[in-house]
């Protein structure tokens, strides 16, 4: 990873470390949810996305991408790409590990953990790519 590159520079390193803090708070309480409440998979990963994305935004905002223009309009822009990011990553997730898994004949419970795992990942991935573009993206 050269850091002159224009998609990953080091701010994908510093956005990956404020990952591995959300996405272990995040994950944690998905699986508890889920596994010891009862919750349904879509429950579970929406409060996941929820409580993880305050701290993100203000981790984000500050120490990856050094964003320092109005907080309103940050906020809006932040909001949306995580519900953008959220829906497609896991509704591709839940699809793909369906489909993936489907020969195997495992419970609902399992093929969901998978693919609630799954999601995280592309949501990692797709959710950079909108933070860095498009909620905090630095003016021309």
């Amino acid at each position: 990873m050269k850091s002159g590159s224009r998609y990953f520079d080091r701010s994908f390193i510093t956005f990956l470390a404020v990952g591995v803090v959300n996405t272990l708070f995040g994950t944690a309480i998905m699986l508890v949810l889920y596994n010891v409440f009862g919750c349904s998979y879509w429950v579970s990963s929406f409060f996941d996305y929820f409580l993880g994305s305050i701290l993100s935004y203000f981790l984000n905002k500050h120490f990856t991408f050094h964003y320092h223009g109005s907080d309103w309009r940050s906020m809006v822009r932040f909001t949306v790409n995580i519900v953008v990011c959220y829906v497609l990553a896991y509704s591709l997730a839940l699809q793909l590990t369906r489909f993936a898994l489907e020969s195997m004949h495992l419970s609902k419970t399992i093929v969901e953990n998978i693919a609630m795992l799954v999601g995280t990942g592309l949501f990692m991935v797709i959710n950079y790519m909108g933070q860095k573009f498009y909620a905090f993206a630095k003016k021309a």
